[in-house]
């Protein structure tokens, strides 16, 4: 095709139509006249070819991009990042230009898990921006690294807190809580017993958890008892 770029080119030259098709169903905030339709695995794999090239480095300089495959690679080059500071940095200049769920939860730098103190400060201004993608994304860090000893009970407080009304945001704060009661059910359980998140997202949590096999069948017998009468979903 005429007028594309090298990557754009070998983007092209990985174009599944049929894929195309099918992937376009599952995200339509997507214009599908800016998908190429390249499978995830082969998007991995070009970035490891371009991570630390000068192609790669100009690629992360080319903001905004123009399709939606571009984005995507452009997450997966940053999550192979070594460097703490230059992938937030990176991560930073990138989350604007995310418009859509499944580029927003490819991004997932390896690197954060050996800085979560540090990456812990951040999430606060992530979860604070107006753009909704740079919520979901600061909702996916707590989602991603900090379970365990690194769990601490204010991010349950963070979710809870907040007010947005947009549908991906929703869906990231019910998969939270739902994880949040796999892992951490005595403290999470209060957060809907109180009827701390809205009708919508308290259902969804619920019906996440309960479809979750890390959640016992007494405790989804009981979460299932909790279930409030829910407004219809939220636009997308």
């Amino acid at each position: 095709m005429d007028g594309l770029t090298p990557i754009q080119a070998q983007l092209f030259a990985l174009q599944d139509l049929d894929y195309r098709t099918f992937h376009c169903k599952l995200m339509p905030t997507v214009d599908p006249e800016r998908v190429i339709g390249v499978r995830t695995p082969q998007i991995r794999q070009l970035a490891k070819q371009l991570s630390g090239t000068p192609e790669g480095e100009a690629f992360l300089q080319a903001l905004p991009h123009r399709y939606y495959e571009e984005n995507n690679l452009h997450g997966a080059l940053l999550s192979l990042g070594k460097s703490y500071s230059w992938v937030l940095e990176g991560v930073n200049a990138f989350l604007p230009y995310v418009d859509n769920w499944a580029t927003c939860d490819l991004l997932s730098p390896k690197v954060f898990r050996k800085h979560l103190p540090e990456l812990r400060e951040e999430i606060p201004r992530w979860l604070a921006n107006p753009h909704p993608y740079t919520v979901r994304f600061g909702l996916g860090m707590l989602l991603s690294f900090y379970w365990g000893s690194d769990f601490q009970r204010e991010y349950l407080d963070w979710a809870a807190a907040l007010q947005r009304e947009e549908y991906y945001v929703k869906m990231m704060v019910a998969w939270y809580f739902a994880t949040a009661l796999a892992k951490e059910y005595a403290v999470t359980l209060p957060y809907l017993q109180a009827h701390r998140l809205d009708p919508w997202t308290h259902n969804k949590a619920i019906q996440k958890a309960v479809e979750s096999t890390r959640v016992s069948p007494e405790h989804k017998a009981y979460l299932r008892t909790l279930k409030v009468k829910s407004p219809p979903q939220p636009a997308l």
